[in-house]
């Protein structure tokens, strides 16, 4: 593949993964304008906002047959299509059960945003470089989560909520034509001929694999807390616990979603560099993971630091995620790669909206103190109750024993 080429692949597919990240976080700023028009609760919210993790989640293993049996480029392209239906089903909601239809929907079209992407770079590139294109998609793609800061509140001052969501809608369909129609299609040569049951004996295969779920483990744990938190409840707690204004909160979020692409930006770049030195993918996500809990304590603990350095620390951390997802391109073999990051991300947008919904109830089990906000101790207590989650998977995902992958059962 001509470097022309390999660049359109890399553009394309990270923009659609900016896409995904932009649809995820736009319940941040549409929230209280949703609280108001539509009468929402905490866990009303919680609850709409996490059908696009569950509208994820439960596509992700036919994304992974579909993935390793068509390829990324057709794959991908028919399911923007999927995610441009959901933001106009969202955009025209009178109530809160069509806005979960356009969720759900928009959840299953983006469902291999990043699967798609890291699948046609690992067939694309060398191995050595993929933790590094891993973090520059990520990275590229984490814009999505700096616009639903700043750029969104501005935004909305000029535009309701449903134009805002139409418009992200009609960019997602011609990112749909334009992979369909621009990208050269790359395949695997040993899995187009197997049939459906046969991938799915695969799937099987991985899940029963234990390697995969220590594997899986803290990635997801901290990655349910991390886009729960990004996607809807960081504002909440900046509001009611630090007492910032709308400005202050706006900025925060922009700040932690640009220290969430410096840190996959980064670390992807340090990620081989740091291995002559002893120190291996799993290790080096290992301290990232560890780092991320620590931030998170001196969040909950109100450390009297700096916010920008709270906060810029809490994504540069918090990104340490696809540290995790380069090294199963490392272990598993290429030919089920689709299915192998499906899978991952079953676990991990489970672990996102499950966490999600779970924050939202635990704040209603505490009377509002007005209208939108909620008592100090109720948004302590739901992050502490996710930190003592994340503390119990690092035991399971540190454990010295080494993560091995047998590759004959795969094949």
């Amino acid at each position: 593949m001509n470097s022309r080429i390999a660049l359109r692949v890399f553009f394309l597919f990270a923009l659609g993964y900016f896409l995904s990240n932009l649809f995820r976080g736009l319940n941040v700023g549409f929230a209280p304008y949703l609280i108001q028009e539509m009468n929402l609760s905490a866990g009303d919210l919680g609850l709409l906002t996490s059908f696009y993790f569950i509208g994820f989640a439960v596509f992700q293993l036919p994304a992974g047959l579909a993935l390793d049996r068509w390829g990324a480029r057709r794959t991908h392209a028919a399911l923007l299509l999927v995610a441009a239906l959901g933001g106009v089903v969202y955009a025209f909601s009178q109530d809160i059960y069509g806005l979960i239809a356009g969720r759900f929907l928009i959840g299953m079209g983006i469902a291999v945003g990043y699967a798609g992407a890291l699948m046609i770079l690992s067939q694309t590139s060398p191995m050595s470089r993929l933790p590094m294109l891993a973090g520059l998609i990520v990275a590229f793609g984490g814009m999505g989560g700096v616009m639903v800061g700043t750029p969104l509140n501005i935004s909305l001052q000029y535009f309701d909520w449903p134009t805002i969501t139409l418009i992200v809608a009609g960019t997602t369909a011609l990112l749909a034509l334009a992979i369909y129609f621009t990208i050269p299609e790359v395949h695997p040569k040993s899995d187009t001929h197997i049939s459906f049951k046969e991938q799915y004996q695969g799937i099987k295969q991985i899940f029963k694999t234990p390697s995969f779920w220590r594997l899986v483990s803290l990635p997801s744990a901290t990655g349910g807390v991390f886009y729960a938190a990004q996607s809807l409840w960081v504002r909440p707690f900046m509001s009611d616990v630090l007492g910032y204004s709308v400005e202050q909160m706006a900025s925060m979020v922009s700040m932690l979603g640009l220290a969430m692409v410096a840190g996959t930006t980064l670390t992807g770049l340090a990620a081989r560099k740091l291995e002559a030195y002893g120190i291996n993918l799993h290790l080096f996500s290992g301290i990232g993971f560890l780092s991320f809990l620590l931030v998170q304590l001196l969040i909950i603990l109100q450390v009297p630091l700096p916010a920008w350095m709270l906060w810029v620390g809490y994504g540069f951390a918090g990104s340490s995620w696809t540290l995790a997802f380069a090294y199963s391109a490392e272990i598993f073999p290429r030919h089920i790669m689709g299915r192998v990051t499906t899978s991952f991300n079953t676990v991990f947008f489970a672990c996102i909206f499950s966490t999600q919904i779970a924050i939202g109830y635990i704040l209603d089990f505490w009377p509002k103190v007005s209208e939108t906000a909620y008592p100090v101790q109720a948004h302590i207590t739901a992050w502490t109750i996710f930190l003592v989650i994340q503390g119990l998977a690092a035991i399971v995902y540190l454990w010295p024993k080494p993560l091995t992958i047998d590759a004959q059962r795969f094949t």
